[in-house]
Order: structure tokens, then C-alpha cells, then sequence
């Protein structure tokens, strides 16, 4: 019986070595500022034929709701700015709306979370001083419920919340909201176990500097990089750099635990002419090299170990949103539900998604020597590196599976060889793996090993060892 249960043991980790690998997740933002889209059961059922599992609503419209239910899609829903003043002043507002709008659809309706309100800091009604009280009144009416842990509460924030952005190490917050709303909300989002949600759209940055902002830089596509002189990164995405100057924002605060998610970005395929960028070409690019770039794994350069969740904006184009022609032109389906370019949402889809110039991801710090540095690597291309994170004996098993069973080259972390020091467990283990992840044609699920393992988009260096790309 001993022997049979440590076989199944050894099976079942063999068969997480070929799960997806761990990366982020791609949503999608359904916007219906418009007269002309088709109903809400076949917007679900286009969502589903698209593989998407996460959506975003912007209002808890019953009929959306329920053509959700069942679905197994993931929603985050909506209170509109509008009502924050009722859910800030009176805790019954907010338990009426929770049981109306949540606990009447939850959990057949799979309500992950809440975004209270939606870049209140650029509302033009002063709504600011009643967002941090309607989130606190909502999680109440959440506790009533025994939601609390499911569902989590948050608020969209546009960067037009930095103070800095540019360099990214220089990202902070506007100085006349930190202590009467960031300070306060970023108290609740770690107290309640939520995260921080960033709307973030590279596509206005390079509009509006064109003259210096390559494009390649804002498509995820191959490029030179830009180095941040406050932290020696360099980066290869505007979209990375937008991002941690979030994270470096919260990080001058010392708010570093705090999570994030990207609850809107996009980029349109139509704009006026002053409009420099926007295309369906650009579009095309950015938002299927965007989903390469977050389903593949990997964090920023800041945080290189943090998957993030990414809301594309959106599922349609709406006719009926005030502003210039681009406003009109974020969907990536039409409403007769053509889709205006043809870009994967799912792991699947990414095996068939080729742009016209290879994407590039993350960043890559300046070689400064000492123990894991990252020194120059060769654009687009990915490793495999251990887990510190995993434990011993996970990252112990994993090794001996790679060294073993696994087929991995192992003889250069033998004493004396190459890359047997540093002679830490680590260092060991993300030779192994990356041997094995090279070998494997770096294919979907091959850097997994149980969870003991993750991608990274820059060439890992431990001591004098260089990982290679390819065995």
C-alpha cells in the first residue's frame, strides 16, 4: 500500500509538470454605451466562444446578471459614482444594494468583486470625500452576507492619480489626495484582503508624445528599451513602466503588499486625425501582444514574480460614447459581432497568434554583479527559475524530477562543474528547470514543476553562471 500511494504521489506530480504554466489572466471590460449591440445572452455567449474567464460590467443591469449566471465567468460589477454619496451616508443603502444586486444573483452569477465607483478623482461632481465610506459600507453589507471572503472591494483609479509617473522609480501619488482618500483606501484594500484596481492606457501616453515615445515601445514589439535611471531597469514596454510607477507609488508609501489589477486598458482602431496611433493594425498589436504578454507569465520589472490580471477595454464599440472618434473604437467586436482584428484571449489561441514583428516583455536590470542579477539578455526570448517561495522540499522534489526523470542536463551544477556555485538549492533547482524548460521548446506548461517554478523575460545570472535559452 506504501509503495502504490507514493507511485500515485509521484503520477500526480508528474502531471502538474504539464499544467498550464502560472501566468496572469485576461478579462474583458463589457461597456454598453450604445444603441445598436446585440443582447446580453449573445454577448455571454460570445464571451464563452472566446475563452475569456473574467468580465467587467459597468452599472449590475439585470439582464446581464442573469445572462451570466451559469456561465462560469467570472464578473466584477459596478456601483456607479452616482450613488456614492447614498452608499457613503446610509449603511442601508449599501445593504439594500448588495442584496439586490449581489446576494439576489451570487453564486450562480460568479461575482468576484465590486469596483466602487470608477476614477472618482477625475469626477467632475466631487464625489472623492464618499468613495472610502461607500467601500467600507459595501464590505459591510458583504459581511452580512458572509461574502466578504469571495468578494472582494475596490475602486478603479486612473493614472491621472500619479503625481509622477515618468521615471517609473519616481511614481507617486497626487500629494492633495494621499491623506483624505489613498492613504484611507489602501488601509481598507489590505485590511479586507483586496487589491488595488488601475485603469491604464498606454495609448494616450503615446498620443500625446509621439515625438519621443517609439511605437514599438508602446506595442510590446521589439526595441532598444528604455532604462530607468532611478533603478538601473530597463524596459521594453510602456505598459510595464505605466504599471510600476503604481507600484513604486505604493512602495513611497510603504504599501508594498499591496496587489493589483489592471481593470481597463486597450488601445483604439479608429481615432480623428489629430489622433496620431490610433489604428486597427496598432490596435491588433497591442492588445494581442498584451495578451501574450500577461498569459505567458511574468511580472513587471519592479515586480518580476507578480502576475497581474488585465481587463482589455472592451468587448464592443460603442456608438453612442461622448468625445473624439477613438472613444467610439476600443471594442474588439463590432456589434453585429465581427470582430474588427483578429487577436487570441486564451492560452489556446496564443499558439496560433503570430504579430508582424516579435513582442518583447518585462525588462531587464543593468548587470551589477552579486547573487540572481539579471544581466543583458536577448529580447523576447523566456527562462524558467525557481521559486524561493516554494519551500525546500518542494523545490528539492522538483530538482530531483528535472535531474531525473525529467531528462534535464544536470552535470554543469555537479561539484566542480560551471555552475555548481553557488552552491545554494535555488540557484541548483533554476539551472534544472530552465534546462528542462529549454528542452521542451519552451512550451506551454514545461515551467510549472508543481508550482515551484515561474517565467521570467530577463536572463537570470547566479554568480558567474548564465542561464542559457536553449540546452
Amino acid at each position: 500500500m506504501e509503495k502504490l500511494t507514493i507511485c500515485l504521489l509521484l503520477l500526480l506530480f508528474s502531471l502538474s509538470l504539464f499544467s498550464i504554466a502560472d501566468g496572469g489572466s485576461i478579462g474583458v471590460n463589457y461597456g454598453r454605451v450604445a444603441n445598436n449591440l446585440p443582447s446580453a445572452v449573445k454577448a455571454v455567449a460570445l464571451l464563452k466562444s472566446q475563452g475569456v474567464e473574467r468580465v467587467k460590467v459597468y452599472d449590475t443591469d439585470p439582464a446581464v446578471l442573469k445572462a451570466l449566471s451559469g456561465s462560469g465567468i467570472k464578473v466584477t460589477v459596478n456601483l456607479p459614482n452616482e450613488l456614492l454619496y447614498n452608499a457613503a451616508k446610509r449603511q442601508s443603502f449599501a445593504y439594500s444594494w448588495v442584496q439586490r444586486n449581489v446576494a439576489a444573483y451570487y453564486p450562480s452569477t460568479q461575482i468576484e468583486s465590486i469596483a466602487v465607483g470608477n476614477e472618482v478623482f477625475v469626477d467632475p461632481h466631487n464625489t472623492t470625500r464618499f468613495l472610502v465610506p461607500a467601500m467600507k459600507n459595501i464590505h459591510e453589507a458583504l459581511l452580512k452576507y458572509n461574502f466578504h471572503d469571495k468578494i472582494k472591494v475596490s475602486s478603479p483609479v486612473a493614472l491621472s492619480a500619479l503625481q509622477n509617473s515618468y521615471p517609473s522609480s519616481a511614481g507617486s501619488f497626487r500629494s492633495e489626495l494621499i491623506e483624505p482618500v489613498i492613504k484611507p483606501m489602501l488601509d481598507f484594500l489590505r485590511q479586507t484582503g483586496s487589491f488595488l484596481m488601475v485603469n491604464c492606457y498606454p495609448f494616450f501616453a503615446y498620443e500625446s508624445n509621439s515625438d519621443v515615445i517609439p511605437l514599438d515601445y508602446a506595442l510590446f514589439r521589439e526595441n532598444p528599451g528604455v532604462v530607468d535611471a532611478g533603478n538601473g531597469l530597463r524596459y521594453f514596454s510602456l505598459f510595464d513602466a505605466q504599471v510600476d510607477a503604481v507600484f513604486a507609488a505604493l512602495s513611497a508609501l510603504k504599501y508594498d503588499d499591496i496587489k493589483m489589477v489592471v481593470t481597463e486598458t486597450g488601445w483604439p482602431s479608429k481615432g480623428d486625425d489629430i489622433e496620431v496611433g490610433a489604428s486597427v493594425d496598432n490596435a491588433a498589436a497591442y492588445n494581442g501582444n498584451l495578451v501574450r504578454r500577461i498569459l505567458t507569465g511574468g511580472g513587471t520589472p519592479l515586480r518580476p514574480k507578480e502576475d497581474i490580471t488585465v481587463f482589455l477595454f472592451a468587448l464592443f464599440n460603442e456608438n453612442k460614447k461622448p468625445g473624439p472618434t477613438s472613444e467610439r473604437n476600443f471594442g474588439l467586436f463590432y456589434p453585429n459581432e465581427r470582430k474588427v482584428y483578429d487577436i487570441p484571449l486564451n492560452m489556446e489561441g496564443l499558439k496560433h497568434y503570430i504579430d508582424r514583428q516579435s513582442p518583447v516583455a518585462g525588462g531587464e536590470r543593468m548587470q551589477k554583479g552579486g547573487k540572481g542579477n539579471v544581466s543583458t539578455g536577448v529580447q523576447g526570448q523566456t527562462w524558467c527559475v525557481a521559486s524561493g517561495e516554494a519551500g525546500k522540499d518542494n523545490l528539492q522534489a522538483a530538482l530531483d524530477f528535472a535531474c531525473g526523470e525529467g531528462g534535464a542536463d544536470c552535470r554543469s551544477i555537479q561539484p566542480g562543474s560551471t555552475c555548481y556555485n553557488p552552491n545554494t538549492l535555488e540557484a541548483h533547482a533554476s539551472y534544472a528547470f530552465n534546462n528542462y524548460y529549454q528542452k521542451k521548446g519552451r512550451a506551454m506548461g514545461s515551467c510549472y514543476f508543481g508550482g515551484a517554478a515561474y517565467i521570467v523575460h530577463q536572463q537570470p545570472k547566479y554568480g558567474n553562471c548564465e542561464l542559457p535559452t536553449e540546452d
